[in-house]
């Protein structure tokens, strides 16, 4: 078998210590299809069992199981694993071996979680930054056990905020934007960018190199550990809604269209229109979904009540429609983007802790600025498809909020 590697990894491959082993970068770097190779080699020729996880299982899906059953597909070895896709477990036919899926959102089942045979000898945390200093220190006490290979925790992620505690924490105080690697005896750390994975098509290429925000430069092209700029929404906060949801009757519901490099994204929320509260309830966010899957997934979430969604894409609407959704088009207009985002500004945004997604586009959502760095106000078009589902959702409620107030001036009471 002959599985095709970046060169930079290679040393990488069979590493087994440090315990810590932290793989960051820029977007298209090739670290997630690395260590998912890294990943079924482990299981087929050595004694580990790997534990996968993100902070949202549901996330888990759509980014590294997909990863890793593409590696299986690709490389020819399906009669060597057995895929259980509705439990999301991988095992290994030849030695038991298993590759496990959890999400941190589900605390029992990440207590309660073990392989057929064996300790879990290997943890691998993708998208590492959305988890907590606790997280971690949770996830260490599961690599318990007797085993005859070093145990590691893996660490993935592109380093979206300077001061993240995963920098303060594991990285060196000298480290810079020239640094690729570090070791102790504790941790190993390598930095990588689209210029170390060979496989990336032109157009790939082309798009981390042309971009033109600074922020999404430093972070996805170069790889550097980000500063955000002037983010818009500072007016959120994550709660545990799971018990206070149930008393939810009334719901409000947006979604923005997408497919290939932009997701589809719909938001489900409560508005508490006495206390000008959002609750952000659930989400939905995935690629490359025809309207018929994308009918079938908004439908598991609000069933048949009302969703407002782009209406550039009348001929989605209606298919939308036929399949069964209530979908009405959103009014947009001009200057429609920053009225939207004005308000939301002026209700309180409460999002429920499994909204992994909405989570991380409230925390990057920032305005543009100029070439000598002044703020301007419009928004970077990045990391808001959520967003532009927010505003869909309350279009009604800010349209009549706003008749409200004009009729208030003409009258002399506002």
């Amino acid at each position: 078998m002959d599985m095709l590697l970046n060169k930079i990894y290679l040393k990488y491959l069979k590493k087994e210590k440090p315990r810590l082993q932290i793989f960051f970068g820029g977007a298209s770097s090739g670290k997630s299809v690395f260590l998912a190779q890294r990943c079924v080699l482990d299981i087929l020729g050595s004694k580990r069992n790997y534990l996968i996880v993100r902070k949202v299982a549901r996330t888990i899906r759509s980014s590294v199981f997909n990863e890793i059953t593409k590696i299986i597909n690709e490389n020819d070895l399906n009669n060597y694993f057995r895929i259980n896709k509705s439990e999301m477990t991988v095992t290994c036919t030849l030695n038991k071996k298993q590759i496990l899926f959890a999400g941190l959102d589900d605390p029992e089942k990440i207590k309660s979680v073990t392989p057929a045979e064996g300790v879990f000898t290997d943890i691998w945390i993708e998208e590492a930054t959305e988890l907590s200093r606790e997280d971690l220190k949770q996830l260490d006490k599961r690599l318990r056990g007797q085993a005859l290979v070093s145990k590691r925790i893996t660490m993935s992620f592109n380093p979206i905020l300077r001061d993240h505690w995963i920098r303060e924490d594991f990285f060196p105080n000298d480290w810079d934007n020239n640094s690729k690697t570090y070791m102790t005896p504790d941790v190993s750390i390598l930095k990588t960018t689209y210029r170390d994975n060979r496989f990336l098509a032109k157009d790939d290429i082309e798009a981390l190199e042309n971009e033109t925000d600074e922020y999404y430069k430093d972070v996805y092209t170069e790889g550097n550990w980000g500063i955000i700029g002037e983010v818009i929404f500072k007016n959120w906060e994550i709660q545990d809604l799971s018990e206070q949801m149930k008393h939810f009757s009334t719901f409000k519901n947006g979604l923005d269209f997408g497919f290939g490099g932009h997701p589809s994204a719909m938001v489900h929320t409560h508005y508490d229109s006495s206390r000008n509260i959002i609750y952000v309830l659930d989400e939905l966010y995935g690629r490359e979904m025809t309207n018929d899957i994308l009918a079938e997934e908004v439908m598991k979430i609000i069933d048949h009540d009302y969703v407002y969604c782009d209406s550039a894409e009348p001929k989605s609407i209606q298919e939308l429609k036929n399949l069964g959704v209530r979908a009405m088009p959103t009014r947009k207009g001009k200057g429609s983007v920053n009225f939207g985002i004005q308000w939301l500004q002026r209700a309180k945004i409460i999002v429920h802790s499994t909204c992994q997604y909405m989570i991380n586009e409230l925390s990057k959502y920032q305005w543009k600025r100029d070439a000598q760095g002044n703020v301007l106000r419009v928004p970077v078009d990045k990391d808001n498809h959520l967003m532009d589902a927010l505003r869909y959702a309350y279009e009604d409620v800010m349209i009549e909020r706003k008749l409200q107030t004009m009729n208030k001036r003409k009258l002399g009471l506002y």
